[in-house]
């Protein structure tokens, strides 16, 4: 049952993209999003480009579902089909890592968060607050996904601030 089920959502999804007929090409829909992501949650970020993004992309996921165009059918070798499916995908997780950017107070790693950083302007970390690995499970479409917090203990390392000063 599970099986026909999930081969049911995936021909709607299909026949769903297929029947839209917008204006709009998958790639210039996805260039939109990379630039979206370049642009609010790349390697430096704030607080207010994070919500720019999740908005950003919230609207751009709309426009997709009623101004794609996806050439071809769906029972022959349709590249802009593959595109497009993936494309639902990558919306999804552009808005995913924005949230969980926005969620992560913190300069950690190689994500810079502008308002989180030291009098030299280094990266400050919050292990006080996030030593944990966010865990976010789909709610459903439309729906926030919920985090769960899996803690992060550490044996035989220990966590440290960066310095790339000395």
């Amino acid at each position: 049952p599970a099986f026909d089920e999930a081969e049911k959502a995936v021909k709607e999804k299909i026949e769903k993209l297929l029947s839209i007929n917008g204006k709009q090409s998958v790639d210039d829909i996805h260039k939109r999003l990379g630039l979206i992501m370049w642009d609010n949650v790349g390697m430096a970020r704030t607080k207010e480009s994070l919500e720019k993004a999740i908005v950003e992309i919230q609207a751009l996921r709309k426009e997709f579902w009623a101004d794609v165009k996806v050439v071809g059918t769906a029972n022959s070798f349709n590249v802009e089909l593959e595109k497009a499916l993936r494309l639902v995908d990558f919306l999804e997780l552009g808005e995913l890592m924005a949230r969980d950017a926005l969620n992560r107070e913190e300069s950690c790693g190689g994500h810079f968060r502008s308002e989180h950083q030291t009098e030299e302007g280094e990266a400050l970390r919050h292990d006080d607050k996030f030593a944990y690995a966010a865990v976010w499970e789909y709610k459903g479409e439309n729906e926030a996904p919920e985090l769960t917090k899996e803690a992060l203990d550490y044996e035989f390392t220990h966590r440290a601030q960066r310095n790339y000063k000395d």
